[in-house]
């Protein structure tokens, strides 16, 4: 998946890849959600930061996470940034929805790249 880290969070919130206004709150805004991954196990153990479009999503999930839970990194990057980014037009319901979503993807991350790493034997 060649897709710019950036481009598609500012897709999800809203925003042109064009308009660049807002840049430097998102990127900021991610790379502080970028910055927890690692402890879930997720992209490269040393850390992983963003400063423009050219950073793709395949670049920071290289390894230990499934293919299949890379959208579940990517909802959790979006949610996360937009409850930093844009949560004052949201409703204190929505907000929390949000951030329960955001506490199930996390669990389920943890234990996708746990049963990764350690696969339950058979008996």
């Amino acid at each position: 998946m060649e897709e710019s880290i950036l481009t598609s969070t500012k897709n999800k919130l809203g925003l042109a890849a064009e308009y660049t206004a807002f840049d430097v709150d998102i990127i900021d805004a991610i790379n502080g959600v970028l910055a927890n991954l690692p402890q879930l196990g997720i992209g490269p153990s040393e850390g992983y930061m963003i400063d423009s479009e050219a950073q793709l999503w395949s670049d920071f999930i290289t390894d230990g996470v499934p293919d299949i839970h890379l959208n579940s990194v990517r909802t959790l990057v979006f949610l996360k940034v937009r409850l930093i980014f844009d949560s004052s037009t949201m409703t204190s319901y929505a907000i929390q929805a949000m951030e329960r979503q955001i506490a199930e993807i996390e669990w389920r991350l943890n234990l996708a790249r746990e049963e990764a790493l350690y696969p339950l034997e058979e008996v």
